[in-house]
């Protein structure tokens, strides 16, 4: 192994590895979905998500905060973790009563945002509780 291999190989084993999760905290306010959003993207981007996945990603944290501001109570918890192969998103907020998918009329101007996420995700539900909504994305192998 040449000296300039055997640096840069020791060089990568010394690079912390980049967390697979975070957690974040906002006030019950609409300015917190953009947030959520910045906030969500700069982390797929260290996991190396990115693309129409991504996108998807984003879509459904917005839904998920959406929904926590609109029919919650208190602050909303943001909690995104990718452990192998699968991200979970998890939203949480005080109100004890579940989400629930619902079909919008042609009319309507809101309520499709579950339906979004049971589309875009591989699976998605509520806490027993009912305080904390949550969705599961498929990772491909290579990304991340």
């Amino acid at each position: 192994m040449s000296p300039a291999t055997a640096v840069a190989s020791a060089a990568a084993k010394a690079l912390p590895q980049t967390s697979r999760a975070f957690d974040v905290t906002f006030a019950c306010d609409p300015a917190c979905v953009g947030r959520a959003r910045r906030i969500t993207r700069a982390f797929l981007g260290l996991w190396n998500v990115n693309g129409e996945l991504a996108e998807n990603i984003l879509l459904a944290v917005s839904e998920l905060v959406t929904n926590a501001i609109e029919h919650g109570t208190g602050d909303v918890a943001l909690r995104l973790w990718y452990p192998h192969g699968e991200l979970r998103i998890e939203v949480t907020d005080d109100n004890p009563a579940p989400a629930e998918l619902r079909l919008a009329g042609d009319d309507d101007v809101s309520g499709r945002g579950l339906f979004l996420v049971a589309v875009l995700a591989r699976t998605w539900g509520v806490s027993k509780d009912g305080k904390t909504t949550w969705c599961m994305f498929r990772i491909p192998e290579g990304r991340g």
